[in-house]
């Protein structure tokens, strides 16, 4: 199974990174380059930042935009679904991870059921 099937962006993740990148004037070949780092209050941190991909990086098409998953974090994003929400007291990306066992109440964080979870921090 490739990538381009193990990671899902719904058409509105797809219209609104198309608008994002054009407001922003990216380069191309750049996107929304999607990480996990140590940090946050469950542990795991998402990273997200429009930029060029990296060496051993993936690249997830998608029509008139890219989603650009880190080498280091393909693991702890292997089936995610990425979408975007436009509620009125929060807007943004939301990733719907199935690797994520608990998710803290902010949802910019989480920890995996099969490996050691980081010190986790406060919530912002």
């Amino acid at each position: 199974m490739s990538f381009l099937q193990m990671i899902t962006v719904t058409d509105k993740a797809a219209g609104e990174l198309r608008t994002l990148l054009e407001r922003k004037g990216a380069s191309p070949g750049s996107g929304l380059r999607l990480a996990v780092r140590k940090g946050g209050c469950a542990g795991w941190q998402y990273v997200m930042e429009i930029a060029a991909p990296e060496d051993g990086d993936t690249i997830v098409e998608v029509p008139g935009a890219r989603v650009i998953v880190a080498a280091d974090s393909a693991g702890k994003l292997q089936g995610c679904r990425i979408d975007y929400c436009d509620d009125l007291n929060d807007a943004g990306f939301r990733i719907d991870n199935p690797n994520a066992a608990r998710s803290c109440g902010c949802g910019t964080s989480f920890e995996t059921a099969n490996e050691p979870t980081p010190e986790p921090e406060e919530c912002r």
